[in-house]
C-alpha cells in the first residue's frame, strides 16, 4: 500500500478563506466520484463556511475528558476504519486534548498518510515553527500552536490562499470571520494593516521558495543543465578589485527592472588558499550587495571562467555580469581572459554581461611577496654553508680521500646545496650549485686542476649534478615558503576567528581588543583616534601601551578607518603584508566603538523612556487615583457643612466614616508613591535583624477585614535575617493585593515553610489569576493587570512590595495556584545566627 498525498492550503492569517477553499475542493471531488469524507472541520461559526459541510460526510469526532469539561477532537480510528479516498483535516498545527492518540494533529494526518489515505488540510504561517520568532516581532503575539516545517515542506501540493489586507480587513468588519463583539479588538490589534501585509509577504516568499525547491528537484532528476529563465537571476563575478563595487551596482539595477530579480555576487578562489585578492575590499562588496538585497558566495576553483559558469547553472542563472579585462592588451596574447571565455562559453541561455570601469587595462599588478621572512643571520648562514662548505669539502677530498670517486663526490657536494636552500633559501643555494660545479670539474674531474672535461661521460654528470642541485634548491625553498605561508595564514585565520568570535559574543571592550592587537604586532602603542570633521583636530577614542600619539602622521603605522577616524601604532613599521589583519583589527575596533556607544545611547534612551513613562503614569495617578478620594472627602465636608440640610446621628456617622475611609485611602496611595520614590533613588537602607516572622506577618494584616485571610506561620519556622518595617509593608501590599482580587467567601491563606537555608512565606488566593507572561509585568510600577477598577490603586504595591523585598535579600515571585488563582512567594533568608549588627543609617534612611 503507498502512502497517501497531502495537499495545504496555506494562509497568511485567520479569515483568508482556507477552509472554505479546502471546503470547495471536497465538493468537486465527491462530483466527480471520489470517497471523500470531512475528518475534522472547524468553521467557528462562519455562515458560508458552515454551508460548504452540507453534502459531504461528516466522520463523529471522539468527546475527552480534561479537567472537568469535555473537549472533541478528531477520531483517528474511525477515520482509519472508514478508509476514504480522501479525508478533510482541518487546522494542521492544533494541539490535541490531552489523553488523545497522538499530541499534534500534524501526528494524527501522517497516521492517515501511512495507511495511503489523500488528506487536504489548512495551516497559516504564523503557525510554521521555524517562522515563530519572525511573526512575534511583527505581531507581538506568540504562537504556541506549530507545525514542523519539514511537514509542511514536505506536501505533495501546497496552494496559497491570498487575500489583500484590506479585503480581508473588510470581511472582518462584516463580520464574516468573528463574532461582531470581538472585531473592534481584532482590527485593532492583530489584523492592523501592517501585521496583515508583513504576514502575505511572509507567505508569499515561503510560497515562492517552496517553488524554487520544486523546479530545483525537477531539473536535478531530469539532469536538466540548461537555464530556464523563469526568474532573472544574475550572477556577479567578483575579482576582489575595485571594480566589483561598479559591477554590483550594475547588477543591482539590472534587477530591479524585472520583477523579484535576484542578485549573486560570487567570488572564486584557488583551491590551494592562496589569492592575492584583498580580504577589506571583499568585506566591503559582500556589505554591498547585502545592503542591495543580493547574497554573497565564496566558491573554491582552480579554473575560474568553468566555475563561474558552474555556479550560474546551478542555482538558475539568467545573467552574468563581468567587468572589463584589468589585464593590458599585451597579455591577451597569451590568454583571452576570464570575460572573453565566460562570454564564449555561456551558450544560448545564459546572457554575459560585459560592463566598463575605471580600473580597465590599467593591469593587475604583482601579486603581494609571500616569501620567507628567513631574516638576515639566516641568509648569511645560507651564504657560508653553500661557498665555504663545498670549499672545505674540497680541501677535506684532495687531501684524505683523494680516489672517493666523482659520484661519491657529486652527492657530498649536493648535500652542502641542499643545506644552504634550507637556511638561506633559493639564491644561496643556486650559488653553491654553480661554485661547487665548478670544484668538481677543477678538483675531481679529469684532467685535475684544468677547466676542461676529458671524457664526454663527466660533462653529462657535471650537467647532471647542476641540474639536481638546482631543482632539489627549488623544491626545498619552495616547501620552505609554502611552510611559512601555511604558518602566517594559520596564524592570521586565528586571528580574524578570534575577531569573528567577539563579534558574536558581543564583547564590547575596546581597550581588550586594542591590547590584544598591540600584543599581536609587539607594538609599544596603540590609539585609536576620530574627529568630527576634516578641519577639526584629532581626539583619542581609545589608547593602550605607552608613548602614545595624537596625530595619525605622528605613528609608524597608521591606518585610517573611514574619512574621520584613523588607527595608529608606534614601535615599529610593519610590513604590507601584515595590513590586511590589520584592517581587520582596525575595522573590529569601529564596530565596538560603535557598538559601545549605541549601547550607552540606548541606555540613555531607556531611562529616560522609563522617567517618561513613569512622570506620564503619575500625572495619571494624580489626576485620577489621588483626585478619587480627595473629592469624597471634598463632598463630605461639604455636606456636613452645609446648613441646608440637618442631618441625622446616623448620616453623620456615614459621611465621617467615608471622611475616615477617603482618607486612609489618600494616606497608602501616597505612601507607595513615597516608597516608589526612594526605591528609584536608592534611599532605602535596609535595617537588618533576627526576626520570626510570626511576629511580623500579623502585623501586616491590620489593613484587610479580620475573616478575609487565613494565617498558618509554624512557631518551629527559624529566625530570618530582615528589617522587619520593609518586610511588613511588603506583606501588607501583597495581602491587600489578594484580597482585593479573591472572590467572596473564598479566604486568602497565608503560610510559611522552611526549605534548606531559606524561607518561604506564600500568600495564595483563589482569585482569576495572572497568565504567564504577565507575572512579570504585574510587577512594574504603575501596571494594574486586567479589568482592575479604576481608583482602586495606582498600580505601585506589588512595586513595591518586589523592591522592599529584594532591599532586604529576598525575592519575590508569582506562581499559579493549583485549581486556580495566584500564589506570590517570599524567599527570605535565614540568620545566621551571630549576633545583630546595627548600620550607620543616613539621615534620608527611614523603614
Amino acid at each position: 500500500m503507498g502512502r497517501g498525498k497531502l495537499r495545504i492550503y496555506l494562509g497568511a492569517a485567520p479569515g483568508v478563506g482556507k477552509t472554505y477553499a479546502m471546503l470547495s475542493e471536497a465538493h468537486r471531488r465527491v462530483e466527480r466520484g471520489t470517497d471523500c469524507v470531512v475528518g475534522f472541520v472547524e468553521h467557528h461559526s462562519r455562515p458560508r463556511t458552515e454551508v460548504m459541510l452540507h453534502g459531504l460526510e461528516l466522520i463523529e469526532r471522539r468527546e475527552l475528558e480534561y479537567r472537568g469539561s469535555t473537549f472533541t477532537e478528531m477520531d483517528v480510528d474511525a477515520i482509519l476504519a472508514r478508509r476514504p479516498a480522501v479525508a478533510l483535516v482541518d487546522e494542521l498545527a492544533h494541539t490535541n486534548v490531552p489523553g488523545s492518540r497522538n499530541a499534534k494533529r500534524w501526528q494524527d494526518v501522517e497516521e492517515l498518510l501511512q495507511a495511503g489515505i489523500d488528506v487536504i488540510s489548512t495551516v497559516n504561517i504564523q503557525h510554521l515553527e521555524s517562522l515563530g520568532d519572525v511573526v512575534e516581532t511583527i505581531t507581538g503575539v506568540r504562537q504556541r500552536e506549530t507545525v514542523p516545517d519539514e511537514v509542511a515542506r514536505r506536501a505533495d501540493q501546497i496552494e496559497l490562499v491570498d487575500m489583500s489586507p484590506q479585503a480581508l480587513r473588510r470581511r472582518m468588519a462584516h463580520g464574516n470571520v468573528y463574532k461582531p463583539d470581538k472585531v473592534d479588538a481584532a482590527l485593532s490589534n492583530y489584523f492592523r494593516p501592517g501585521n496583515l501585509t508583513a504576514l502575505r509577504e511572509l507567505a508569499l516568499l515561503w510560497v515562492a521558495d517552496r517553488v524554487d525547491e520544486y523546479l530545483q528537484e525537477y531539473r536535478g532528476e531530469h539532469n536538466i543543465r540548461s537555464t530556464w529563465q523563469a526568474r532573472e537571476r544574475i550572477v556577479v563575478g567578483l575579482t576582489g578589485g575595485p571594480e566589483g563595487r561598479t559591477l554590483i551596482r550594475r547588477a543591482a539595477r539590472l534587477a530591479e527592472k524585472g520583477a523579484g530579480g535576484e542578485v549573486l555576487a560570487v567570488y572564486i578562489a584557488a583551491s590551494d588558499g592562496l589569492t592575492s585578492a584583498s580580504p577589506k575590499e571583499l568585506a566591503v562588496q559582500r556589505t554591498l550587495v547585502e545592503d542591495l538585497g543580493g547574497t554573497f558566495h565564496h566558491v573554491i576553483g582552480d579554473d575560474v571562467p568553468d566555475a563561474l559558469l558552474e555556479f550560474a547553472r546551478g542555482c538558475n542563472a539568467t545573467q552574468i555580469v563581468l567587468g572589463v579585462s584589468r589585464r593590458r592588451s599585451w597579455q591577451s596574447v597569451f590568454s583571452p581572459g576570464v570575460s572573453a571565455t565566460v562570454a564564449r562559453e555561456s551558450g544560448p541561455d545564459l546572457d554575459v554581461h560585459i560592463v566598463t570601469h575605471d580600473e580597465a587595462a590599467k593591469g593587475r599588478g604583482l601579486p603581494v611577496a609571500r616569501g620567507a621572512r628567513l631574516g638576515r643571520p639566516r641568509i648569511i648562514w645560507g651564504w657560508i654553508t653553500g661557498i665555504a662548505g663545498p670549499a672545505l669539502l674540497t680541501v677535506l677530498l684532495s687531501q684524505l680521500v683523494p680516489e672517493l670517486g666523482l659520484a661519491n663526490d657529486m652527492l657530498l657536494f649536493l648535500t652542502f646545496t641542499v643545506a644552504a636552500a634550507l637556511l638561506g633559501g633559493l639564491l644561496p643555494a643556486l650559488a653553491s650549485a654553480a661554485f661547487g660545479s665548478l670544484l668538481l670539474n677543477y678538483y675531481f674531474t679529469p684532467p685535475v686542476h684544468k677547466l676542461t672535461i676529458a671524457d664526454p661521460k663527466n660533462i653529462v654528470a657535471i650537467a647532471i649534478f647542476v641540474g639536481v642541485a638546482v631543482s632539489v634548491a627549488s623544491v626545498v625553498d619552495l616547501a620552505a615558503r609554502r611552510t611559512h605561508q601555511a604558518a602566517r595564514l594559520r596564524a592570521e585565520s586565528e586571528i580574524l576567528s578570534f575577531l569573528a568570535g567577539s563579534v558574536l559574543r558581543g564583547e564590547n571592550s575596546l581597550d581588550a581588543l586594542l591590547e590584544r592587537l598591540r600584543e599581536t604586532f609587539a607594538m609599544q602603542s596603540v590609539v585609536l583616534l576620530e574627529r568630527t570633521s576634516e578641519v577639526d583636530p584629532w581626539t583619542t577614542a581609545a589608547s593602550v601601551g605607552t608613548g602614545t600619539v595624537g596625530r595619525p602622521e605622528e605613528a609608524d603605522v597608521d591606518l585610517p578607518i573611514g574619512d574621520n577616524m584613523a588607527l595608529a601604532l608606534t614601535g615599529r613599521v610593519l610590513p604590507a603584508e601584515d595590513r590586511r589583519v590589520l584592517g581587520a583589527f582596525a575595522a573590529q575596533a569601529a564596530v565596538v566603538l560603535d557598538r559601545q556607544r549605541l549601547v550607552d545611547e540606548a541606555e540613555k534612551s531607556r531611562e529616560l523612556a522609563e522617567a517618561n513613562r513613569i512622570r506620564t503614569a503619575l500625572l495619571a495617578a494624580v489626576s485620577h487615583d489621588l483626585r478619587t478620594p480627595l473629592a469624597g472627602i471634598k463632598a463630605s465636608v461639604s455636606s456636613l457643612r452645609s446648613d441646608d440640610v440637618e442631618w441625622s446621628e446616623e448620616d453623620k456617622a456615614e459621611l465621617l466614616e467615608g471622611i475616615e475611609d477617603g482618607a486612609d485611602r489618600l494616606a497608602a496611595l501616597i505612601g507607595n508613591l513615597l516608597d516608589m520614590s526612594r526605591l528609584n533613588t536608592g534611599t532605602v537602607v535596609p535595617l537588618i535583624r533576627e526576626t520570626d516572622l510570626d511576629e511580623v506577618v500579623p502585623m501586616a494584616l491590620g489593613g484587610v477585614p479580620e475573616d478575609s485571610v487565613e494565617l498558618d506561620i509554624p512557631e518551629t519556622l527559624p529566625m530570618v535575617a530582615v528589617d522587619r518595617g520593609l518586610l511588613e509593608r511588603a506583606v501588607a501590599n501583597i495581602v491587600e493585593n489578594a484580597v482585593k482580587y479573591s472572590p467572596t467567601g473564598q479566604p486568602v491563606n497565608v503560610s510559611a515553610s522552611a526549605l534548606a537555608s531559606r524561607v518561604e512565606l506564600r500568600v495564595v488566593d483563589r482569585g482569576p489569576g495572572v497568565p504567564d507572561e504577565a507575572k512579570n509585568r504585574i510587577f512594574e510600577p504603575f501596571q494594574r493587570h486586567g479589568d482592575a477598577p479604576r481608583g482602586a490603586g495606582v498600580g505601585l504595591g506589588l512595586a513595591v512590595a518586589r523592591g522592599f523585598t529584594e532591599a532586604i535579600g529576598g525575592t519575590l515571585t508569582a506562581e499559579d495556584t493549583p485549581g486556580g488563582g495566584l500564589t506570590m512567594v517570599i524567599t527570605l533568608p535565614i540568620a545566621g545566627g551571630g549576633p545583630p549588627v546595627s548600620p550607620e543609617l543616613p539621615a534620608s534612611a527611614v523603614t
